[in-house]
Formats: structure tokens, C-alpha cells, sequence
């Protein structure tokens, strides 16, 4: 049986919309991060390593490493290596990075090992989309997990092929980030929302008249100072201003593969009536042997015999009111009675009735 968990995200009552910080709505356009990732060897393993048998790009790139390293291996050797592993590092490459700063990189395995714990990462090229190099990464590894086996017998706790350094990547290459273009500059909101942009460019221009002006439901473009020292200080004035942002719509987050369901606060119900049942199929195999007599000249058989039962318990209709807070919906599903994998068809089936009034996605 699969554990699921009901997640119901309420509020006992409406409380009045928050004002919140322009910074935490939108982002400006140019500012991003970029992801790096590298190839990369991990020496020092106890025994842990790819098998090089299986795994052939490893002794590769360790010969390719020590010719390198001006030591030249014997041609058509068969190297039995334990101790390395074959990975992949990857970073995220924030904005405004300079060379020297730190990143940190994760470490995940692309063979066959069996751990990269207590390994150590030789030096790797972190590249870009673009294929250039913009970090070196080196370090020892930390794995949030453990593992044992003996005598045919094991057990683990979380990863073992999956890593991290902290720190353990250097800035080689900075990534040109523009402030805007020209003497405008573009936010974008993370969602799009016609009514949020329209508040955000009202808040702007009661602070700074006649600035913004929004393109589209995403897009509002802000005049700013075209000196860069100006224009960080009316950044920094302008991602601290006020809003009220609009109200989400009603939304029903449906996780089949866990059998969580988060809903938000403008879910609503109209009055329907549900009936659910359970049905359960067993079947039980039950095996046997036929011994033929002595004298028959037969032979000794397996017979399988299966006894399948179908049972459908008994579902009451439950009447569910019409819900208007978050509270009343909860309650009138916790009435029904249902678990919350249950829940998932009961509430789909809501939907195609017309009762749910929220849109339903399933992730």
C-alpha cells in the first residue's frame, strides 16, 4: 500500500490581502541565473567505484588524466579500477558573478558505483550553455547518506551516488548582466496577472510619476536613471514599494503519483451529492500437487487452483452544501469520509460536474 497525505492549505478566516514588496513579485529582466555543468573524475573511494568493465569511459578518462599529467600508460593494459567514479558537476552561475567568487556544485554519479562517499572531485571545467568554461571545480565530497552490506545482506540511508561541495567552485569567467536596455528597464512579474501589473505600474507612478507603463500581463517597462550608480539606488527605492497583489485564482494541485491534494483559499463548492464505494478484488492461489496411483503411468503434475472474490462495499449518498471559504470546503470533504487517494477521483469527478469552482491540475 502506498502511504498518501491530504494537504489542506486554510485559512479559518479571510484575513484582508497583504501588501507585499514589489521585489518579491517581480523580477527584473537581464538578471538571471545560468547553469553550468562539467564532467568529472572522483578518486579516493573505498572500493565504491565504477566497474571499468561496464563502465569504459572511466578508464578513458583516467588515461586521458594521467597523459595529462605527462605519465604514459602501457598500451592495451587492463586496468582494474575500484576507486574512481565517472560524474557529473553541476552549478548555478548567479548574476553579477565575478571570478573568485564561490559556487557551490552538486556531484552525481553516471556509472556504476555503488557510493562516491568520502570521495574527492579532481579538477573540473564547469561550461555554459555556450560550451565556454566559467568555473573550475575541486573539493571533497559530502554525502548525506549511509550504507552497509555483509554477507549478502545491506542497508542504506538516502543517496549514495548523489553529492555536494560547498564552496567548492571557483568563478573563472563573469557573465555581462544589463540593468535594462537603454533608459528603460523591464520587470517581470513571476505570474501573470493583468490586475497585479496594473497595481504594481499604479504604485510605481505614485512614487515616481509617469515611469511605468505596462506592455502586456507579464511585462512592465520603468523609465530609469541611465547612469548605472543612479540606476541601482532607484532600483533599490523601487523594489521596496507596496503592493497589493490581485487574488489568486481557485486552484486544486492533485499529485497522483503521492496522493497529495493542495487547494488555496478561493476553492469553492456548490451544493452536489456524492456516493463512493470501495471495490476489492482478492485472489488467492492456492497450489497443489497431482499424484497419480502407482500403476496408472501417469505423471506427477503442479495444479494451481485460484480463488478470486469481489467485494463492493456499501458508499451512502453524502449531501455536500454550497461552500464559499476554504473552511466549509474542507469540512464538507472530511464528511464524506473518503481517503485522500479517494479524494483524487471524487474531486475530478467534482470538476466534470461543475461543482468544483477551481481550476484542477494534476502533477
Amino acid at each position: 500500500m502506498y502511504r498518501v497525505a491530504l494537504i489542506c492549505c486554510f485559512l479559518f478566516a479571510l484575513a484582508p490581502a497583504q501588501a507585499e514588496k514589489i521585489k518579491d513579485l517581480v523580477s527584473v529582466a537581464g538578471v538571471r541565473n545560468n547553469q553550468l555543468v562539467g564532467y568529472g573524475l572522483v578518486v579516493g573511494l573505498d572500493g565504491s567505484g565504477d566497474q571499468t568493465t561496464q563502465t569504459p569511459f572511466t578508464v578513458q578518462s583516467v588515461v586521458n588524466m594521467l597523459t595529462n599529467l605527462g605519465i604514459q600508460v602501457p598500451a592495451g593494459g587492463n586496468m582494474q579500477l575500484k576507486n574512481v567514479a565517472a560524474v557529473t558537476v553541476t552549478a548555478t552561475l548567479p548574476p553579477f558573478a565575478r571570478p573568485g567568487q564561490p559556487l557551490d556544485v552538486t556531484i552525481a554519479s553516471i556509472g556504476n558505483a555503488k557510493s562516491i562517499r568520502g570521495g574527492t572531485l579532481l579538477m573540473a571545467p564547469l561550461k555554459g550553455a555556450d560550451g565556454q568554461i566559467y568555473a573550475m571545480a575541486q573539493g571533497n565530497i559530502i554525502v548525506a547518506g549511509a550504507g552497509a552490506s555483509a554477507g549478502g545482506s545491506s542497508t542504506q540511508i538516502n543517496q549514495l551516488a548523489t553529492g555536494r561541495i560547498p564552496a567548492g567552485a571557483t568563478v573563472e569567467k563573469a557573465v555581462a548582466t544589463l540593468l535594462g536596455n537603454g533608459e528603460y528597464v523591464q520587470l517581470e512579474l513571476l505570474t501573470t496577472d493583468f490586475t497585479t501589473a496594473n497595481r504594481v505600474v499604479n504604485a510605481v507612478n505614485s512614487q515616481f510619476s509617469g515611469t511605468a507603463v505596462a506592455l502586456d500581463g507579464r511585462v512592465i517597462q520603468v523609465r530609469a536613471p541611465q547612469d548605472n550608480n543612479l540606476r541601482v539606488a532607484f532600483l533599490s527605492r523601487l523594489e521596496n514599494i507596496d503592493v497589493i497583489p490581485a487574488e489568486s485564482s481557485p486552484k486544486v494541485i492533485i499529485n497522483a503519483r503521492t496522493g497529495s491534494i493542495v487547494m488555496n483559499q478561493a476553492v469553492k463548492l456548490d451544493s452536489c451529492a456524492i456516493a463512493h464505494g470501495n471495490l476489492t478484488v482478492t485472489i488467492t492461489a492456492d497450489n497443489a500437487v497431482s499424484q497419480p496411483d502407482p500403476l496408472a503411468g501417469g505423471k506427477t503434475t503442479k495444479v494451481q487452483n485460484a480463488d478470486i472474490q469481489i467485494k463492493a462495499d456499501k458508499g451512502p449518498i453524502v449531501r455536500l452544501p454550497k461552500s464559499s471559504t476554504l473552511r466549509d470546503v474542507v469540512r464538507a470533504l472530511n464528511a464524506v469520509g473518503a481517503t485522500p487517494q479517494d479524494l483524487l477521483a471524487i474531486l475530478q469527478a467534482m470538476k466534470a460536474a461543475g461543482a468544483l469552482k477551481a481550476e484542477l491540475e494534476v502533477i
